[in-house]
Parts: C-alpha cells; sequence; structure tokens
C-alpha cells in the first residue's frame, strides 16, 4: 500500500489517534493488556489478516472457524481443570467477557424455566460482581440481588447462601473481583448452590488465564474453577492475560445441554435457518484466528513465564504503595491487580485522597482507574479508589512508575477530597433520584463545564470532580449524565466540531 489516497487515509487514522492513551509501554494500568512481545503482536496482526473475510457466522462454510474455536476452548478447559470429577465440560469463544457474562446468565435463565421455574427468575452475587451482571439482568428480565461485602471486599458466605430461593437461577462468584480483585468463597458457594439446585457461575475474566499460573501454578490459592464440585460454568478472557487482542473471551460450561440453552435457533422464517451459538450472528474470526495464533506460540510456559513478570512487577508496586503514607491497598488482593484507598488510620495532614493522587500520577505521565465509592443499604461503605491492573510490561517500567506514585502522593499529601456542598446548593437537580432525557441531561452537562460547544463531550483532564460527583448523586441521575456524556462523544458534529 503505498498510493497517495491510502497514505492520506493512514496520516489521517494516525491523527484521530494521537489522542488515544498508549496500548504499549505499559503507561495505562487498565483496559490494555501488554505482554511486551512485539513477535507476538505481529503474530496476532498476521493471523487476523489471515482470516479478514471469513464469517464466523457458519462454520460448514468455514471449518477453520470451528477447529481453532475447539483449539482455544481445549486450552482454556486445561486452564481451568475441565477434566475434574470426569466433567464433560463444552465452551464457547465469545466477542469478550461482557457477552460471556450475559449467555452465562441467558443459559441459566433458560434451564431454570425448563426446570418449572414461574415467575421472576433472580441472580445472587455479591456486590463487587462485574457490572455485565448488571447488564444481563437488565437485558433478560431477572431480578439482581446484591449482597453487601466488607470494606476489604469480602461477601459473607452465610449470607449470600442463605439468599438461595427457588427463584434462583444463578449465583455468581468472581475469580476474582475487579474492584479489589479479592478472591470470593468460590467452594463454599458452589456447594451451597449445588445442594439447592442453583447454578453457580465463575467470572475469572480477568484471572483465567493468569491465576493457573499464579504461586506455584495456582496451588497456593483456594479452589475456584472446576475442581469445585457445583461450579457449572466459568467465563476467561482471551484478551485480557491471555494477550490476544479485543475481541476474544471462553466462555465454559460443566453440561453440554447448558452450552446447547445458550444459543439461538430458529427456522421459522424463509430465509437460511439460523443458529447463533453465541450473541452475534455474523462475526469476525479475526480476534479468534489471534487467539489461537498466540495459545499456539506461548503455550503453557510461555503463559507462566509472563505471568511470572506481572507478578513480580505487582508485588513492587504493592510493596510501594505500602510504604507511602496516606495511602493502602485494599484487602488481601490476588492476581495482577489492585486497589488503592486512602489510609484513614493517618492524620487528615498526611492522608492522600486516591482520586486526586490519581490526576497527578497522569500528569506525571501514567494513567491509573478511578473508582467511585459504594454506599450499600446492608452493609458498610466501601471507599473511593484507584485500581491498577499491572500486566508483563509493566516490570519494565516499574522504577519509573513507583517513583511517580511516591512523587504524586508527596504533591497532593493533605490536599482535601473535593468538595461540593456548595455545587449542589447551586444545583439541587444533581440530587433527583431519577433518570433524564437528553436535554435535560445536556443542560446539566453545560451547567458543569462538561458538553459546550469547546467541551465537545470530553472529560476534563482532571477526573478527581467527576469521581466526586460520582459519590453523592444518586445512581439514576448520575448514570443518565454519563449516558449523555459518553452519546456526545461521537456526536460532536453537532457543535460544529470536525
Amino acid at each position: 500500500m503505498s498510493d497517495e489516497r491510502t497514505e492520506s487515509i493512514l496520516q489521517r487514522l494516525a491523527e484521530l489517534r494521537a489522542d488515544d492513551a498508549p496500548t504499549h509501554g505499559g503507561r495505562v494500568l487498565s483496559y490494555v493488556y501488554d505482554s511486551g512481545l512485539a513477535e507476538l503482536d505481529e503474530l496476532a496482526r498476521a493471523a487476523a489478516a489471515s482470516v479478514q473475510a471469513v464469517n464466523g457466522l457458519d462454520p460448514t462454510a468455514f471449518p477453520s472457524v470451528a477447529r481453532m474455536e475447539a483449539d482455544v476452548i481445549t486450552f482454556a478447559c486445561e486452564l481451568v481443570h475441565a477434566s475434574a470429577h470426569d466433567r464433560d465440560v463444552t465452551g464457547l469463544v465469545t466477542s469478550g467477557g461482557t457477552e460471556s457474562c450475559l449467555l452465562a446468565v441467558k443459559s441459566a435463565r433458560d434451564r431454570w424455566r425448563a426446570a418449572g421455574g414461574t415467575g421472576v427468575p433472580r441472580i445472587v452475587a455479591p456486590v463487587t460482581v462485574h457490572a455485565a451482571f448488571h447488564k444481563a439482568a437488565h437485558y433478560f428480565g431477572l431480578d439482581l440481588e446484591l449482597v453487601p461485602v466488607d470494606e476489604q471486599g469480602v461477601v459473607d458466605t452465610a449470607e449470600l447462601t442463605a439468599r438461595l430461593t427457588t427463584q434462583t437461577a444463578l449465583v455468581v462468584v468472581s475469580a476474582p473481583c475487579y474492584p479489589f480483585a479479592a478472591l470470593d468463597p468460590v467452594a463454599e458457594i458452589a456447594g451451597a448452590a449445588a445442594d439447592r439446585g442453583v447454578a453457580c457461575h465463575v467470572d475469572a475474566c480477568i484471572g483465567g488465564w493468569v491465576l493457573p499460573f499464579w504461586s506455584d501454578g495456582g496451588e497456593g490459592l483456594s479452589p475456584w474453577d472446576f475442581r469445585v464440585p457445583g461450579v457449572t460454568s466459568v467465563s476467561l478472557d482471551a484478551h485480557k492475560y491471555g494477550f490476544a487482542p479485543k475481541g476474544a473471551s471462553v466462555l465454559l460450561f460443566g453440561d453440554p445441554d447448558a452450552k446447547r440453552a445458550a444459543s439461538f435457533a430458529t427456522t421459522r422464517w424463509p430465509g437460511y435457518p439460523v443458529v447463533n451459538p453465541t450473541m452475534l450472528g455474523s462475526r469476525s474470526a479475526m480476534s479468534l484466528a489471534a487467539t489461537w495464533a498466540i495459545v499456539a506460540y506461548l503455550g503453557p510456559d510461555g503463559f507462566a513465564a509472563l505471568t511470572a513478570r506481572s507478578r513480580s512487577a505487582t508485588h513492587t508496586l504493592q510493596e510501594c504503595i505500602s510504604g507511602i503514607v496516606g495511602l493502602r491497598v485494599v484487602g488481601d488482593p490476588i492476581g495482577p491487580l489492585f486497589a488503592v484507598a486512602a489510609d484513614h488510620t493517618v492524620a487528615d495532614g498526611d492522608q492522600v485522597d486516591p482520586h486526586i493522587w490519581a490526576d497527578r500520577v497522569r500528569e506525571l505521565g501514567w494513567v491509573l482507574q478511578p473508582q467511585p465509592g459504594l454506599h450499600q443499604a446492608d452493609g458498610p461503605d466501601l471507599p473511593r479508589t484507584t485500581h491498577l491492573t499491572v500486566t508483563p510490561v509493566t516490570g519494565d517500567e516499574v522504577d519509573g512508575l513507583t517513583a511517580a506514585l511516591i512523587a504524586a502522593a508527596d504533591d497532593v499529601r493533605g490536599v482535601p477530597g473535593v468538595d461540593l456542598g456548595e455545587l449542589l446548593s447551586a444545583m439541587p437537580e444533581l440530587a433527583v433520584d431519577a433518570g433524564a432525557d437528553s436535554a435535560t441531561a445536556g443542560g446539566i452537562l453545560r451547567d458543569l463545564g462538561l458538553a459546550g460547544e469547546d467541551a465537545g463531550g470530553a472529560l476534563p483532564d482532571q477526573l478527581a470532580p467527576v469521581m466526586a460527583l460520582l459519590d453523592v448523586m444518586p445512581a439514576r441521575r448520575s448514570e443518565a449524565l454519563l449516558t449523555e456524556l459518553l452519546a456526545r462523544c461521537n456526536e460532536r458534529h453537532r457543535h460544529g466540531d470536525h
């Protein structure tokens, strides 16, 4: 590709990407999972390009799709001990963790109904369960019953299992949960679920490809996979610590009929018979092929080596945080991720607000992920935190990163959190516990300086004030404003921005 038009288009694409967070180099500790191996990136690109025109809709026309899926599923099965207890584990390759979670819920709902369940089915899970299950409940018409966790992110097993009733179609546990990296008590909860005839899904989307290699092959961890009686399905994302391009996850079922229940099929139209094992119809094979190639290239030894690098960097960063006055690591995190909160045991003048700290770290060249606090009606309030996801390449830059974490804390130590009292008094509409239409939400965003012609729907450089708003606004109002804000990000033509 060397003609002038092609070069012009690619140059424009480079300009569009100029403001993107860097996807390589370890500067972004969320969203991207960088192996640090350039040859792996090149292999993934070549494999994806080789199937660019392939449609995963019909493996009878493109049998390579089924063959690659079988290989990836087989490898994933080995990671999560699918052969334990003579399980007949089957699986799907999906477009990501959210689709895997949605399909796990759809399967459990349909099987619950087939077994005689009536009324509204229910999902029971700790409050730290991934937001994908909120989406699944919303899409598929289930109630989501959330069980509180303590300030370390740990759920009380007895309280959760007491919530399991004949209306419960699915209980969900995490290995580990994303917000605090707590490993839920899978064995105890899955066992109780089995006794009550309730399906149990393990959301290992972030941990499934790394925990098997964590500390002596995962032997030092409490069992969380198909070794545990009562676990009926497991999700694990290849585009996280499987280091595949975005758009690849694996969903495994301990029963072939559960996999069938996740599917959709119809012959009730005059076109071709439709059989969709996943939520998509036509689907690209590019991420699948890249995943297949990466699995073949790395194998267990390669994944173990990359996990060791992530583990070393994680421990270094956790030790760094433990030495910073005013900050603390939340709970007992498992795997290459953790959250950082303010240490309220020190004097006010020594405390560090994690969101103000994250903003300062960003100014020093590193992107962390702020997380709002959460009020639990029947449990303790959960603190605002900043989240770090650690990848193998993080270790290559860990000295610079730890220096930035320490310097940023020194710069903002004693700076109080954002006080919104005056703003809330001036804008009582922020405290309304209701959604809002586009015009109303847009007006509020403009008043906040987030949606004017100059803003173009973009977030400000300083996220601490935005996160503080999320801490105090009712959920329905904050969700409406965030929906409007994100919707405007690709609607800038309204304001004449080009």
